[in-house]
């Protein structure tokens, strides 16, 4: 007969309680570790992988084609200088670099547009916008801009500066 004030009969008690809350906590945290190893693979990759959706080869093969370079005859154009009596020329020779060598034809048909927005571009730069690494990289961002107006539905890629000077 169990005294109910007796410590060694409350332990028993107490035994079979703990052991349900241990495994509700093992049985909610077996999904949770599935589910943590699942998105894992899938962050890192290897889940898509093995699912087989990977990126189709076609975009692969372009994207290991090499680019195709236009080169743009010379330029020479005198700058806006505002009020200064002084004339101000830049002279620029450049190539156009076209991931797809099938737009390459397109970018040579369009040439005498490219040309023109180019110039006319070009007209409208002060000297004082053409100083150090930010007025190139400026003029480059604008000409890429332009051509790739000028060579719709072709795209351009890159403006690769091959002489500048600034007078």
């Amino acid at each position: 007969m169990s005294d109910p004030e007796d410590p060694a009969a409350e332990e028993t008690a107490e035994t079979p309680k703990a052991s349900g809350k241990r495994k509700l906590i093992l049985l909610a945290g077996i999904p949770l570790v599935l589910v943590l190893a699942v998105a894992g693979l899938w962050f890192s990759g290897v889940l898509p992988h093995l699912l087989g959706m990977d990126k189709p080869k076609e975009h692969a093969e372009e994207a290991a084609a090499a680019p195709s370079y236009v080169d743009l005859p010379e330029m020479v154009a005198n700058l806006n200088n505002g009020k200064s009596s002084r004339p101000s020329y830049v002279k620029l020779t450049a190539r156009i670099e076209v991931p797809r060598p099938d737009d390459v034809v397109k970018v040579k048909a369009a040439m005498p547009r490219l040309q023109d927005l180019m110039q006319t571009y070009l007209r409208e730069m002060r000297p004082e916008e053409l100083r150090g690494s930010a007025g190139t990289y400026r003029l480059r961002e604008e000409l890429l801009a332009r051509a790739n107006v000028a060579v719709a539905p072709a795209k351009v890629s890159d403006v690769l500066f091959t002489q500048m000077i600034v007078q």
